[in-house]
């Protein structure tokens, strides 16, 4: 059902196709076919992953080890992943494998400043804080009041405690904090083409206009992110939407503007695709079992 829906929403379908071309009913039979399973990580800043996988299989979960040493593909769960005590006690997060690979590709050190401008629900925010180690700082910005209070629920399940809230549009935080940053991540609002598997509301307002709207605030996010780093500092990228005008198209906007330079990433081995621009990664859902997601990274000089 969920294919037919999307075949008519012409412009959806045709924008999904202008991108998987030839995959593109590999793609719509995987997103409806219930292949793709949940991952968690392990927070490090309270139980070790070895722990954390023992005491959930001793509950009858079933786990895979992934890329990453502190996160879980779970095959089997006998009871919802956020009603768990586990997870009540900020043991772990449900966060996909995509997601988290783009908090690993910023390489967040100990002891620096971060920002996370668009940065609820604080899924990423809370990792930053977790491979920080709880040391340096975190600033979680978002401009929406209601959205941020899922962020501040999650830093404080997560025990995240060098993380502070700002609520704030994103481009005009510059202000305050010109060059003060040692890295930045811009994970922007989107059309969201990647979730379609999780969020089939998509599908009755997605529109080309929509895009267009989107896109601008994702270039005024990475303009401003941009002049908050510090020369050597090291800022990303990342959507989960699969559409050109959203990803390439606004990198190569955005570096014509900024004089940004591009670092070239090396993919994670699951699947992945190199996207339109070279050094950039595109995860597609049949390929990798993970949502579809779009990094890039930049440093600047």
């Amino acid at each position: 059902m969920l294919k037919e829906y999307i075949r008519r929403n012409t412009s959806l379908y045709s924008a999904l196709r202008d991108v998987l071309k030839g995959e593109m009913e590999e793609f719509l039979d995987f997103i409806t076919s219930f292949k793709l399973r949940p991952y968690i990580r392990a927070n490090t800043l309270k139980i070790s992953p070895e722990d954390l996988k023992a005491r959930l299989e001793r509950k009858g979960f079933k786990l895979s080890s992934t890329v990453l040493p502190y996160a879980f593909r779970v095959d089997y769960y006998p009871t919802e992943l956020g009603k768990t005590l586990e997870h009540f006690l900020g043991y772990y997060y449900v966060q996909d494998l995509a997601s988290m690979l783009a908090v690993h590709f910023l390489k967040p050190l100990k002891h620096s400043f971060v920002l996370d401008i668009a940065s609820a629900p604080g899924s990423k925010t809370t990792l930053i804080s977790a491979l920080m180690e709880n040391t340096g700082f975190v600033l979680a910005n978002d401009y929406s009041m209601d959205r941020t209070k899922a962020t501040v629920n999650n830093i404080e399940r997560m025990g995240c405690l060098n993380v502070g809230i700002s609520i704030y549009k994103g481009e005009k935080l510059v202000k305050f904090y010109k060059e003060f940053f040692d890295f930045v991540l811009v994970d922007a609002p989107c059309s969201s083409t990647g979730t379609l598997h999780k969020n089939p509301e998509i599908i009755k307002w997605w529109s080309f206009r929509d895009v267009k709207l989107l896109s601008k605030v994702q270039l005024r996010l990475l303009l401003a992110g941009f002049d908050m780093l510090k020369p050597g500092g090291s800022m990303l990228y990342s959507t989960c939407t699969l559409t050109y005008e959203e990803n390439e198209e606004v990198v190569e906007r955005f570096m014509s503007i900024s004089g940004a330079k591009l670092e070239k990433l090396e993919g994670p081995g699951i699947g992945e695709i190199q996207g339109n621009i070279d050094g950039t990664l595109r995860f597609y859902p049949h390929r990798t079992g993970t949502e579809g997601f779009f990094i890039a990274k930049f440093r600047k000089v």
